[in-house]
C-alpha cells in the first residue's frame, strides 16, 4: 500500500475539506498505484504536509511498527497499528479499507482514525483482569456467573466445593437462589432481577446453606456486564465468605472488579459508536466513487462531510469520557459545595433568568467534601443543565439541591419538577451513552453517562427516582 499525497487532486482537495486532527481519508488504485492522501493524514501523525517522504518504503521503515506489518498486509479490514507520530511516539490508529467492483480503475479507499486512548482502556481493563483474577485466588473469593440469555448459572469447581455440590451437577437459576437462607431470598431475587433490567450492581450481605445443611456466613456481589449496545448479557459475581481477616483483601477486590467491569463496558461502547460512523464514511465514499453525475457526486460529498463532523464529535465526546477513565487518580482537594454550586448557577445565568427558573440549595448538613473539584463541578453543571432542558411547558421550574451525611457517606440530592421519565419504560438505559428519551434536539446523551462514570470512578453511586410530567431526583454517595 503507497501512501503519496497528490495536491492537484480535484479528490483530495475535497478530501481535504474533511478537516479533522483525529480522522484521515486515502485512495489507492493498485493499476497505476496512484494515491490520493488526505491532509489530514499529516495532521493525524503531528506533521505538515511536505515534512515528511511519502513512499512506500518510508511509511512501513519509519512510521508503522515493525511488529504491525503482517498485521496491516495481510489482516482483514478493519486492522489496528501503531504509527510513529511526531511527538507523542507510536499511537495507535484503526485503519477500513474497502476495494470498489470497477475492474479499469480498481482502487483500495479508507479511513485512519486515532484511537490510542481507546487503545489504552483495552490494555488496561486486560490488566486490571489479570490483577482481578490473581486476587480472586489469593482471597479464595468464589465466583458465579448468570447468563441473561436463559439464566443459565456457570459455577467454576471452587464454587461446587463451596455449595458442597458435586462439580458435573448442573444447577438450575432456582436451585442456585434456593442456596440463600429464605430471609435472604427475596433481596437475593430482587437484586438480581434490577441488575437484568436497570444495570444495577449489588453487594449483598447473606447466608447460604450447602448441600450437606451448613450454614456459611457471605458476601454476595454481582455487577451486569453489557454489550456494545448497552443490553445486559451477563451478571457477574463472587460469594465471599465474611470474616475479619478478608476486609483489606475485600477492598482489594471491590476497587479491582469495579475499575474492570468500567473499563470493559466503556471499551464495548467505544467500539461499536466508532464502527457505526466508519462504516457510514466508507459507504459514503463507494457511493461517491460509483456517481454518475456532478450533481450526484456533490450531494454525496455533502453527506461525506455530514458524517465525517459527526465522527469528529464523537471522538471529542468519546476523548472526554476517556478522562474520567484514565485520570481518576487526580488530587483531591476540600470542595466547598455552596461555593462551588452558585459557581455553576452564574455559568449557566442566562438560560436560567430566561426560564424564570427558581433554584434552592440547603448544604448545611455537609458543606464540604474531598473530592475532585472539577468532578463536582461537572455533576452540578450535567444534572442543571439536564433540568433546564427538560422543564415542564407552562410551569416554572423549581430546582432543590441540598446534602447530608449517613453512616460516614456523603449524599447530594437533585431534583426538579420537570417532565419526568418513565422509568418503567426507560430505566435501563437513563445513564447510557447517546441514550435520549424526549423529543429535544439538543439532547445527546452524554451528560448523564459522564455523570455517574465521575461518580463511579471515585467509589460513589447515583440512582434516580421520577414520575412522568411531576419531576425527577437523583440521590448520589459521592464517598
Amino acid at each position: 500500500m503507497l501512501f503519496l499525497f497528490n495536491g492537484n487532486s480535484m479528490l483530495t482537495k475535497k478530501y481535504n475539506l474533511i478537516n479533522s486532527p483525529t480522522i484521515a481519508v486515502w485512495e489507492y488504485n493498485t493499476n497505476t498505484q496512484e494515491v490520493i492522501w488526505s491532509a489530514g493524514f499529516y495532521a493525524i501523525l503531528g506533521y505538515q504536509p511536505g515534512e515528511i517522504e511519502c513512499s512506500y518504503r518510508f511509511f512501513f521503515d519509519h512510521l508503522l511498527y515493525h511488529d504491525d506489518r503482517k498485521r496491516l498486509l495481510y489482516h482483514p479490514s478493519p486492522v489496528q497499528i501503531r504509527l510513529l507520530t511526531k511527538l507523542h511516539g507510536y499511537q495507535w490508529f484503526e485503519n477500513t479499507f474497502q476495494k470498489n467492483d470497477d475492474k479499469t480503475t480498481p482502487k483500495l479507499y479508507g479511513t485512519l482514525i486515532n484511537i490510542h486512548r481507546y487503545k489504552q482502556i483495552e490494555l488496561k481493563t486486560a490488566q486490571t483482569e489479570l490483577a482481578y483474577n490473581y486476587a480472586i485466588q489469593l482471597a479464595k473469593i468464589h465466583s458465579w456467573q448468570i447468563n441473561v440469555a436463559n439464566m443459565e448459572i456457570m459455577l467454576p469447581a471452587e464454587t461446587y466445593e463451596l455449595l458442597e455440590v458435586r462439580g458435573n451437577k448442573k444447577i438450575t437459576f432456582d436451585e442456585f437462589v434456593s442456596f440463600f437462607e429464605h430471609a435472604y431470598k427475596s433481596a437475593i431475587i430482587n437484586a438480581i432481577d434490577n441488575a437484568v433490567r436497570l444495570s444495577n450492581p449489588f453487594d449483598l450481605q447473606a447466608a447460604i446453606i450447602t448441600a450437606k445443611n451448613k450454614v456459611i456466613n457471605v458476601n454476595f456481589k454481582g455487577i451486569p456486564v453489557i454489550d456494545a449496545y448497552g443490553k445486559v448479557q451477563n451478571i457477574r459475581g463472587i460469594f465471599r465468605r465474611v470474616t475479619h481477616e478478608h476486609v483489606l483483601q475485600q477492598k482489594t477486590i471491590t476497587l479491582l472488579e469495579d475499575q474492570n467491569n468500567r473499563l470493559k463496558n466503556f471499551a464495548y461502547m467505544v467500539s461499536h459508536n466508532l464502527r457505526t460512523h466508519t462504516g457510514n464514511l466508507d459507504s459514503m465514499i463507494e457511493l461517491y466513487e460509483k456517481a454518475e453525475s456532478a450533481t450526484e457526486a456533490e450531494e454525496l460529498f455533502s453527506h461525506i462531510k455530514t458524517v465525517s463532523n459527526s465522527l469528529g464529535k464523537t471522538i471529542n465526546e468519546l476523548n472526554e469520557i476517556v478522562k474520567i477513565q484514565v485520570e481518576t487518580i487526580s488530587e483531591k482537594k476540600t470542595v466547598n459545595f455552596e461555593l462551588l454550586f452558585k459557581n455553576t448557577i452564574a455559568a449557566l445565568e442566562p438560560t436560567i433568568t430566561e426560564t424564570a427558573t427558581r433554584i434552592e440549595y440547603d448544604f448545611t448538613s455537609c458543606a464540604q467534601i474531598e473530592y475532585i473539584p472539577a468532578y463536582l463541578e461537572s455533576i452540578f453543571q450535567n444534572l442543571l443543565t439536564n433540568a433546564l432542558k427538560y422543564s415542564y411547558p407552562g410551569r416554572p421550574l423549581v430546582i432543590n439541591c441540598h446534602t447530608y451525611l449517613e453512616n460516614n457517606h456523603a449524599y447530594l440530592v437533585f431534583e426538579d419538577n420537570g417532565i419526568g421519565i418513565d422509568l418503567d419504560k426507560y430505566g435501563k438505559d437513563v445513564f447510557g451513552l447517546y441514550k435520549t428519551f424526549h423529543q429535544n434536539s439538543n439532547s445527546k446523551g452524554v451528560g448523564l453517562f459522564i455523570t455517574r462514570n465521575q461518580v463511579e470512578a471515585l467509589g460513589g453511586s447515583i440512582t434516580i427516582k421520577s414520575e412522568v410530567n411531576t419531576g425527577t431526583t437523583f440521590i448520589i454517595r459521592l464517598t
